[in-house]
C-alpha cells in the first residue's frame, strides 16, 4: 500500500501539508469539508503536490521535513513539479 504526502492549496495560496494511506479518498474529505479544521475553514483544497512512499515512517518522516521548510521553499517545490498550480485531483 502506497502512502502519500501532500500538499494543498486554495486559491490565495494558502498550504496544507499532509499524510495518507488513501490519497484519493482523503483528497475527497478535504474538497468535501466532511472533517472540521484548517483546510475546511479557509477551503484549502487543491491538490498542488504529492509524493509516494512505500513505507510509512518515510512519508511521515518526508511531511516533518516539508512542513519544516519556509513558505519559498514550499513554494519552489510545488511549482518544480506543478508551475500552474493545477489540481492535480482531476487525475483520480
Amino acid at each position: 500500500m502506497p502512502f502519500h504526502v501532500y500538499i494543498l492549496a486554495n486559491r490565495t495560496r494558502t498550504l496544507y501539508t499532509g499524510v495518507t494511506s488513501d490519497l484519493k479518498a482523503r483528497v475527497f474529505e478535504h474538497k468535501s469539508h466532511s472533517v472540521a479544521g484548517f483546510t475546511a475553514r479557509y477551503n484549502v483544497d487543491r491538490l498542488v503536490y504529492f509524493e509516494e512512499y512505500g513505507e510509512p515512517v518515510l512519508a511521515i518522516e518526508r511531511e516533518k521535513q516539508i512542513k519544516m521548510l519556509n513558505r519559498a521553499k514550499k513554494i519552489a517545490l510545488i511549482e518544480r513539479e506543478n508551475p500552474e498550480w493545477l489540481d492535480l485531483a482531476v487525475r483520480f
